[in-house]
């Protein structure tokens, strides 16, 4: 199994930053895929950016190209670094992984941690 938690979320500005943190523990020689997803208030979750485990292949959705950077590093850590935060980036944002040869998807999800921007 893979327990995650995220971190670094709180309450900016429109325009501000935030830099988000999972951390990954347990089987992560398993993990082929890190995600990030997040869920606004009475809507659906909603994917945003992933890249693989080696730090390769980031991708984005359209909303958040050129504003997200997502990055792996060594220690088992992915961090989501956001700028020029809007209104509408409102959620709590969850990683989740995809774990090599199951075929399940994002099958390990971590707590979230919510990001508010003001207006």
């Amino acid at each position: 199994q893979v327990q995650l938690v995220e971190s670094g979320g709180g309450l900016v500005q429109t325009g501000g930053s935030l830099r988000l943190s999972c951390v990954a523990s347990g089987r992560t020689s398993n993990i082929a895929t890190l995600g990030w997803f997040r869920q606004a208030l009475g809507k659906d979750r909603e994917f945003v950016t992933r890249i693989s485990w080696s730090g390769d292949e980031p991708y984005y959705v359209d909303s958040v190209k050129g504003r997200f950077t997502i990055s792996k590093n060594a220690r088992n850590t992915v961090s989501l670094q956001m700028n020029n935060l809007q209104p509408e980036d409102t959620a709590i944002y969850y990683c989740a992984v995809v774990i090599f040869g199951t075929g399940q998807g994002y099958e390990y999800w971590g707590q979230g941690t919510q990001v508010t921007v003001s207006s």
